[in-house]
């Protein structure tokens, strides 16, 4: 992605100011303390036994946010993040105990970061630091609720189209074992699925 530091910066802005209004002096401060990572695809960027320390944006990339398994294909995924949305292990971040889940990028992703400390600086200081809290904490909640609620409602048929019907151009990007963790049926009977829906 070809953008400079003040572009993908603006981006943020642009996503808070939809919610909140901010003045200069807060912005300038808060993003005085962000950091871009640029994290190649496949990379588990948090793992499960350490404590989260971020908080952050993503400017491009899917994210999966995973309970690992010793076997691998038994690995419980439960959401998944994309641009221009906040990520992070947050109930980690805010207790400072270690992460039950882990957080891996499907595709190069490229975030904007804050860690913990900073973003105590930013709440003695600013008045956003509380949207950013309260935004993570949302986009926590509701990841975990809507798979929740979708389990115990949904057909595995309609959690699938439920999945990317907002987001439908990022499916390609999601490799099947993930989706069908997600929606709680095994990878053959998600095939089936989508042979049914094709």
């Amino acid at each position: 992605m070809n953008t400079t530091p003040e572009t993908t910066l603006e981006v943020v802005r642009a996503h808070l100011h939809q919610i909140s209004e901010i003045t200069d002096a807060d912005w300038d401060f808060f993003s005085s303390k962000l950091t871009r990572r640029d994290i190649p695809k496949k990379t588990i960027f948090l793992r499960s036994g350490v404590v989260e320390n971020h908080i952050s944006f993503i400017i491009t990339g899917i994210v999966r946010l995973y309970i690992p398994k010793p076997e691998p294909t038994k690995e419980i995924t439960f959401g998944f993040s994309f641009k221009e949305q906040f990520i992070s292990a947050y109930d980690s971040f805010l207790t400072r105990k270690p992460s039950v889940y882990e957080l891996q990028t499907l595709t190069d992703t490229t975030l904007l970061s804050i860690s913990y400390d900073d973003l105590q600086k930013v709440y003695a200081t600013t008045k956003i630091g509380n949207l950013i809290g309260r935004l993570t904490a949302e986009r926590l909640f509701l990841i975990k609720s809507k798979r929740e609620q979708t389990l115990l409602n949904y057909t595995a048929e309609e959690r699938y189209l439920d999945v990317f019907k907002a987001r439908p151009e990022v499916i390609k990007e999601i490799p099947l074992k993930y989706i069908s963790s997600y929606i709680g049926v095994t990878p053959q009977a998600l095939s089936r699925i989508r042979k049914r829906i094709s």
